[in-house]
């Protein structure tokens, strides 16, 4: 399940639309941003990963902490909601000011008030996580973890082998299976979380 799936899910589906009411906007409006929003956040993780920072990544998706903002859009989009929201997009993106920008990007590609989408960014980054909190087993997490901090020397295996995996590369690796985080991160279901295009965080 791709993580614009994961959203279009939320509260039988209802969840974008719940939130979207939060910031006065519509649900095809909403939708749109998800639809622009879902695939840079998936691909950031992925870049993420790919830089070395996997373990960062599972360790934010560990628990069901944020489940909430997942159940409940209002949550999300309370302050506390946004400020979580805002803490995984800055650990992913690399700090604030890039978090800021894909705000911007997406509010000029939209068309929407940019200060209404710097809260609805946050907001559903929030929801996000907590989603895939939800569908992410923790079992599934911590063997993901304990295969990053295996031996790195065999192909396969340790950092080298789940990069490789999240990447498409790991066939038959001795590596974790990173299936369900490499479906979630490619966004737009075509089995390749490289190609999904925002700015520069879907280069």
């Amino acid at each position: 399940m791709s993580l614009l799936a994961l959203l279009q899910q939320s509260q039988n589906g209802q969840g974008l639309g719940q939130l979207a009411s939060q910031f006065g906007l519509d649900t095809d409006q909403a939708g749109g941003l998800a639809e622009m929003l879902a695939p840079a956040i998936g691909s950031a993780a992925k870049q993420q990963a790919e830089a070395g920072g996997l373990e960062g990544l599972l360790g934010a998706l560990k628990g069901e902490g944020m489940g909430a903002m997942f159940d409940d859009a209002t949550a999300a989009a309370a302050p506390e909601g946004q400020k979580a929201g805002m803490d995984f997009l800055q650990g992913l993106l690399g700090g604030e000011s890039n978090a800021q920008e894909l705000a911007t990007e997406a509010a000029n590609r939209s068309g929407i008030d940019a200060g209404t989408v710097a809260q609805f960014l946050p907001a559903l980054a929030a929801m996000l996580q907590g989603g895939m909190q939800k569908n992410m087993p923790d079992n599934a997490i911590e063997g993901m973890m304990s295969g990053l901090m295996g031996g790195g020397t065999q192909s396969g295996g340790g950092l080298g082998g789940l990069i490789g995996g999240l990447l498409g590369g790991n066939k038959g690796g001795s590596g974790p299976d990173l299936g369900m985080l490499t479906q979630m991160l490619d966004a737009d279901g075509d089995g390749s979380p490289m190609d999904d295009i925002l700015g520069k965080f879907l280069k």
